[in-house]
């Protein structure tokens, strides 16, 4: 444990580093910038480490390892994010842990995700996800809805009792016209957040930028980085 731990305090003030520099060439204070780790693959044991270390925002990708993990980490100061891909079918296990999720894309996700918060009695953050290299049916490779579908179902989310509009999310994407362009990717996520504080002052957040690109996120203005890898180490997939 004491090795683990280690290994993970040092990755951790690397990634620190990085985001420290980050800001400061981009002129920017180190407190703007939220690092959430994302723990899949990695057990509750890490997520313990990582608590003890100081971190306070851990995110996971799929319910089926996240719902187990957060129930074993219920003690700790921690603030949950659901990153992944949603279906409906699972939202009534995320609501149960997840503060925030950033992966809303369409209404039928914000529907279930409103019932099943008013249900549990909790408010539950939402982040509408954008897909930069949306194609013609307006979606992306890993999810996410068109540029010019924001607004839409942002406004969806800030009217659904038991949600509140939280911001924007986008992954870099691999193909269309921002491929291998990540800073002007997060850099057209800060515009489309722009547009939406408009009507929405409150939906300040911008997720943004993982292990490889998160200081081109800085750069652009991104709030939350969202950084696995470098902080865990790469780990084969449970299947």
């Amino acid at each position: 444990m004491t090795n683990r731990k280690d290994e993970l305090a040092a990755n951790l003030a690397g990634v620190e580093e990085r985001i420290a520099a980050a800001c400061a060439a981009a002129g920017r204070p180190r407190e703007e910038v939220t690092l959430i780790v994302v723990t899949k693959t990695y057990p509750a044991s890490d997520v313990r480490i990582l608590s003890e270390l100081g971190v306070r925002h851990v995110a996971e990708n799929r319910d089926q390892d996240a719902a187990p993990k957060a129930a074993e980490c219920s003690d700790l100061p921690l603030t949950w994010h659901f990153v992944g891909q949603l279906q409906t079918n699972k939202v009534r296990s995320v609501v149960g842990y997840a503060g925030l999720v950033h992966s809303v894309d369409r209404s039928r996700l914000v529907t279930a995700l409103s019932r099943e918060a008013v249900r549990a009695g909790r408010e539950v953050g939402c982040l509408v996800q954008v897909a930069l290299d949306a194609d013609a049916s307006g979606r992306g490779e890993r999810g996410g809805v068109a540029p010019g579908a924001v607004a839409e179902l942002a406004d969806l989310v800030a009217r659904a009792e038991g949600l509140r509009l939280a911001g924007l999310m986008t992954v870099a994407p691999l193909t269309g016209e921002y491929a291998g362009r990540e800073q002007a990717a997060f850099e057209r996520l800060m515009d489309l957040s722009a547009d939406l504080r408009r009507t929405h002052p409150a939906a300040n957040m911008v997720s943004a930028g993982m292990s490889a690109d998160l200081e081109q996120a800085v750069a652009a203005g991104a709030t939350h980085v969202r950084v696995g890898s470098a902080v865990l180490g790469v780990r084969p997939g449970l299947g």
